[in-house]
C-alpha cells in the first residue's frame, strides 16, 4: 500500500512557458497558420531522446530512453512517479497492457526485461537469448506471453512467469523494426528492413500471411481495437517514401489506403480511440517534426502540428480521444490535445 500511495505524491513542476508552434494545418489545409500557444513545461521525463512510448493507466504513460531509463510519468500532473534502472545500453522499446502494473521494455543491450509498475527495485524478469538489439516487443492480450524481434533476424515467444524461450524463429534478412500484437488474436503482426509486413501465428510461431513487399524500409506497426485493420509505415526522404498504411486484417487481407503527406521518414503510426460521433483516426508522427491525424478510411489529414525544435519525432500513445502523446530526440515527451469540435484540430498544452 505505500508503495501504491507514492505514486499519488503530488510530483514538483516547473512554471508554464509561452511557445510558438508555426505549422499548424487543419482539414488538410497545406497552408500554415501562426498559433500563440500556452504550453505547460514539467520536469522531463529523461535526459536524452525519448525512443519508445506505451499507456499504462487514464493518467500514466511509460517511456524508455538513449538514457537506459524506463519511466512512469503522470502526464495530467506532471512529475516521474517510477524511474526503472536495468538496462546497460538505450531503451529502444516499451510496451504493457493498459491498466496492467507489468510493464516490458527491450534495449540495445540485446535483453528484454519485465518491471512491476509499483516495485523499482529491479526487473522481475529477465529475457535473454537474442545476438543482436532488441527492436521489436508485444505483450500477448492474456499477458502470459512476450514476443520480441531483434536485428538477428529473430522473433521469440516468452513465457512471462518464467522467463522460458517457448518458440523461436529466425528468417533471412528479417531486421525487425517493430512488432503489435492483434487484440483478442493470436496473431503478431511484425514490420522489418527488408520491406516486408509479415503475421506471424504465436502458438507455433509460423508466418501465415504476407503483405505485398513495400517500396521503403517498414518501420512501425499498429492493430486496431476491434483487430480488424493494421497501419504501418515506412521511412523515406524528400516526401518519397515516408508514408503510412492501412490494411485489411480479414479474408480479403488487402491495402485500403495509403496516408501521404510527411516530408521524411515517417516513425510511428497508430489508430486513435474512438470519440463520440466522429469519424475513425489514425495517427503519424515523424522526423519531420510533424504529428499529422488523418481520416482512416478516406486517408484525408485532418490535422497537422509543427512540433518546432524537437527533431526527430519517434514515438506515439493514446489512451483516450483527446490526449496523444508524442516522444521525440530532443525536446522529451509532448502532450498534445485533439478537439473534435467542428473540424479536427491538434494543439500542444505540454512537454517534460
Amino acid at each position: 500500500m505505500k508503495q501504491k500511495q507514492k505514486m499519488l505524491e503530488k510530483p514538483s513542476r516547473s512554471n508554464s512557458i509561452m511557445r510558438n508552434n508555426p505549422c499548424i494545418q487543419i482539414d488538410g489545409d497545406t497552408g500554415h497558420s501562426s498559433v500563440t500557444q500556452v504550453v505547460q513545461q514539467y520536469s522531463p521525463a529523461h535526459n536524452d531522446a525519448v525512443t519508445s512510448l506505451a499507456s499504462l493507466t487514464s493518467e500514466h504513460c511509460v517511456s524508455g530512453g538513449k538514457d537506459k531509463t524506463v519511466v512512469i510519468y503522470n502526464w495530467k500532473t506532471g512529475g516521474v512517479q517510477q524511474k526503472f534502472i536495468g538496462h546497460e545500453r538505450d531503451v529502444t522499446k516499451v510496451t504493457c497492457l493498459f491498466q496492467s502494473n507489468r510493464i516490458f521494455s527491450a534495449s540495445r543491450d540485446k535483453t528484454a526485461l519485465m518491471w512491476d509498475m509499483y516495485n523499482k527495485a529491479g526487473p522481475l524478469q529477465e529475457f535473454t537469448g537474442h545476438e543482436l538489439v532488441v527492436t521489436g516487443l508485444a505483450v500477448s492480450p492474456d499477458g502470459l506471453q512476450l514476443c520480441t524481434g531483434s536485428r538477428d533476424n529473430s522473433m521469440c515467444i516468452w513465457d512471462v512467469e518464467t522467463g522460458n524461450c517457448l518458440q523461436s524463429c529466425s528468417i533471412s534478412r528479417n531486421l525487425v523494426t517493430h512488432i503489435c500484437w492483434v487484440p483478442a488474436e493470436s496473431l503478431v503482426i511484425q514490420t522489418s528492413e527488408d520491406k516486408m509486413i509479415r503475421i506471424w501465428d504465436s502458438r507455433e510461431l509460423q508466418v501465415t500471411h504476407t503483405f505485398p513487399i513495400k517500396q521503403y524500409i517498414q518501420t512501425h506497426c499498429d492493430a486496431s481495437p476491434d483487430g480488424q485493420y493494421c497501419i504501418t509505415c515506412s521511412n523515406g526522404f524528400s516526401g518519397e517514401g515516408c508514408e503510412a498504411t492501412l490494411w485489411d486484417l480479414r479474408q480479403a487481407k488487402r491495402k485500403v489506403c495509403e496516408y501521404k503527406g510527411h516530408l521524411q521518414t515517417t516513425a510511428a503510426c497508430i489508430f486513435l480511440p474512438s470519440a463520440t460521433s466522429t469519424l475513425p483516426l489514425v495517427a503519424t508522427s515523424a522526423h519531420d517534426c510533424t504529428v499529422k491525424i488523418w481520416n482512416r478510411d478516406t486517408a484525408v489529414c485532418v490535422s497537422s502540428l509543427c512540433l518546432d525544435g524537437a527533431g526527430p519525432l519517434t514515438s506515439l500513445a493514446s489512451s483516450d480521444a483527446v490526449n496523444l502523446l508524442c516522444g521525440s530526440f530532443n525536446t522529451g515527451i509532448h502532450h498534445l490535445q485533439v478537439n473534435h469540435s467542428n473540424s479536427c484540430s491538434l494543439s500542444e498544452v505540454a512537454r517534460f
